[in-house]
């Protein structure tokens, strides 16, 4: 029972994040709220309590409206909807306080990335990978007015005033534009950006308490990571950006999809693409386990292929970005989290998985992680120590041979990187959490969760071997040969 209280501890971050700007909120002295300190000493139990609150707060009023609406009359939802609706910025700076903004990025990542939570808990956090109090028509039409130049049914031959999705910074309304383009228009709430910037005051606290528990923790490249790439969420105009490079590198891919940006109806606050087409993770879950594991699949080649070809990774990986058709098609959405490598960067992670992986050498895997400052030089553990904590990272690939994927490993991989009282502890509390390393342990407590809940089953070495650029392994799925023949075409 141990290792299942101590898997908490990393979605913990994520409540303590809340817990500590709740208190900001309360005190006037801003820097005095000591959430960072309690965190570190705050019990398992306690840790797991306070999540459990963190879910109540952020899903439980909207949870409440939902059920309420459905034994409501039609006119009665109505009333209901108006009710529960954002009017102002006031109102909706009121909101990001409590379960919009930066926390509810961190909630959005609890809700799946834990399964040994209390079901209600993870029930109430769930909640946020799809829904938040919406925007009400008209503030949602004034923030289009501002920056497209004319109000919705002006800007498009066709505007859904009903959010087709609201989230952690902004809400998508359907559209077609005036040459008959069937659009998502995603709408930054007002006050987000100021929001956002108040609750990363309490992130250097956090994360720099973690320090008194991991000795060879820098919180410093970490905040400052964090910070940059959020910051850069905020920005609508990068996001674009970030899209469209995505949509351009996948056209036509046999079943990865992206949706194109309309450029001349973005803004940075403002981002309109093509509306996709495709059903939630949640129904796709309930699929077969072949359609599931064609869907895993594509996610997999999806994740590693931009990484080691485009060099990026879209570091959002959570259950809310993904629309599902049979088949294996994926569209992938929001590509405002966005972490760019330069080819040193890839460079090493390659070095990383050849010395382990491929070659076996622990001696020369340790001297890379230690060298680039993944692990304190000299911590007192033995070359066999280190293959055992982080071969975990890498089970999947190690061997040629067909592997499911299941939520255990998750478990096992939080509890790796976050439980100072296990016996990796000496790796554990030597370990450090370099700048390029941030986002890209998102695949770790990300999508490793992801195909954990998918029960993904494949020969993922083999998969691998055809994404690794210094492999480039021949097909060895009928959607590896579809890729193939995809590359094939895009050479010629």
């Amino acid at each position: 029972m141990a290792r299942r209280g101590t898997k908490v501890v990393a979605v913990g971050v994520a409540a303590g994040l809340a817990v500590a700007a709740a208190r900001r909120r309360r005190n006037a002295a801003a820097g005095r709220d000591g959430g960072g300190a309690a965190i570190a000493a705050r019990s398992r139990n306690q840790r797991r309590a306070e999540l459990a609150k963190l879910g109540g707060r952020a899903g439980a009023g909207f949870a409440v409206h939902r059920a309420r609406r459905v034994f409501a009359s039609a006119e009665r939802q109505v009333e209901l909807d108006q009710q529960f609706e954002l009017r102002t910025a006031e109102q909706v700076a009121e909101a990001l306080g409590g379960m919009k903004g930066a926390f509810m990025k961190l909630g959005q990542m609890a809700s799946y990335l834990d399964v040994g939570l209390p079901d209600h808990a993870r029930e109430a956090l769930t909640e946020l990978q799809h829904n938040a109090p919406p925007m009400s028509a008209e503030l949602a039409a004034d923030v289009v007015e501002r920056e497209l130049g004319a109000p919705p049914d002006r800007a498009f031959a066709e505007w859904d005033p009903q959010p087709l999705a609201s989230a952690s910074i902004g809400q998508v309304h359907r559209a077609i534009t005036r040459d008959g383009r069937a659009v998502a228009v995603k709408v930054q709430y007002p006050g987000v950006d100021a929001a956002i910037s108040a609750d990363l005051e309490a992130a250097g606290a956090v994360f720099g308490a973690m320090g008194l528990a991991f000795s060879g923790f820098e919180p410093g490249p970490l905040v400052d990571e964090i910070r940059a790439r959020v910051v850069e969420e905020l920005d609508y105009a990068n996001e674009a950006h970030n899209q469209q490079l995505f949509a351009d590198f996948y056209r036509d891919h046999p079943f990865i999809h992206v949706p194109d940006v309309v450029g001349e109806l973005s803004t940075p606050r403002v981002l309109t693409t093509d509306l996709a087409e495709g059903v939630r993770f949640d129904v796709m879950a309930t699929w077969d386990q072949d359609e599931r594991n064609l869907a895993a699949e594509a996610i997999y080649r999806f994740v590693f292929r931009s990484l080691y070809r485009l060099n990026a990774f879209n570091g959002d990986p959570h259950p809310g970005n993904y629309l599902f058709q049979p088949g294996g098609r994926v569209t992938f959405l929001d590509f405002g989290l966005v972490k760019h490598f330069t080819p040193h960067e890839i460079d090493v992670f390659g070095d990383m998985i050849r010395a382990l992986v491929m070659e076996g050498d622990t001696a020369r895997y340790r001297s890379i992680i230690e060298r680039i400052g993944l692990l304190k030089p000299g911590t007192p553990v033995s070359d066999e120590q280190v293959h055992e904590y982080f071969s975990h990272f890498y089970e999947f690939v190690l061997h040629d041979r067909v592997v499911t994927i299941t939520p255990q490993w998750s478990t096992d991989a939080v509890a790796r990187f976050f439980d100072p009282t296990g016996p990796y502890a000496p790796i554990i509390k030597a370990a450090n959490l370099p700048a390029s390393f941030v986002i890209i342990q998102r695949i770790n407590l990300g999508l490793m969760a992801i195909l954990g809940d998918l029960r993904a089953t494949a020969n993922f070495r083999r998969i691998a071997d055809e994404l690794w650029p210094w492999v480039d392994g021949p097909p060895s799925t009928e959607m590896g040969k579809a890729e193939h023949d995809w590359l094939s075409a895009r050479a010629s």
